[in-house]
């Protein structure tokens, strides 16, 4: 539908005369409104429908990912360790450093379960049988088997967990306790087994 714009030389204004000559005079056209089709219409109208609608899913989505942050899954903090003859006296059991971070000792007196987190910015340090120490590699602090702290920026031994016996015999291990050294609580009946 497009219609016919004359030129400007076409548009014809009143004559005037002036001194024998002839003059026409030639206005500039009107601009002519270009009218939308109803073909275009529905397009423009259909993006913009599409954007809006994608926009709007898109702060529907980031609004309900709000409602769902991001979750740690820690292992549970209570586990059961096998039975007390699994474990060899004089030996480092190492089978729950990296499911639970915890590190069984058996010694003559018992059994007891220590932290695999170093105390001075919270490493994890490897058991060297052969030195018979825990040697953090992050900044050299060393432990006994018992867990005490000789050398190296380590503030305080390691800290003890609570251990007992489940109602099938089993060791039971219980993360949500702790024992410190320093503070005495290695000689609570809870921070070993006796065997």
């Amino acid at each position: 539908m497009t219609e016919n714009v004359p030129n400007r030389s076409e548009i014809e204004v009143p004559i005037e005369e002036t001194k024998g000559e002839t003059v026409v005079k030639t206005e500039p056209p009107k601009p002519v409104k270009k009218q939308v089709d109803r073909r275009s219409f529905f397009s423009w109208m259909g993006l913009a429908w599409l954007s809006f609608t994608a926009a709007t899913l898109g702060m529907a989505a980031a609004i309900g990912r709000f409602f769902f942050p991001n979750v740690l899954f820690e292992p549970p903090l209570t586990f059961k360790a096998g039975y007390p003859e699994d474990y060899i006296i004089g030996a480092v059991d190492e089978r729950f450093k990296e499911s639970f971070g915890v590190w069984l000792v058996r010694n003559s007196e018992g059994i007891f379960a220590l932290s695999t987190v170093c105390t001075h910015l919270g490493c994890t340090p490897n058991w060297l049988g052969a030195e018979a120490k825990f040697k953090c590699p992050c900044h050299g602090s060393g432990f006994y088997k018992t867990g005490i702290n000789f050398e190296g920026p380590a503030p305080r031994p390691l800290e003890r967990y609570m251990i007992s016996y489940a109602e099938d015999g089993q060791i039971l291990v219980d993360k949500n306790r702790k024992f410190q050294y320093e503070k005495g609580q290695w000689k609570d009946p809870d921070s070993f087994l006796k065997v």
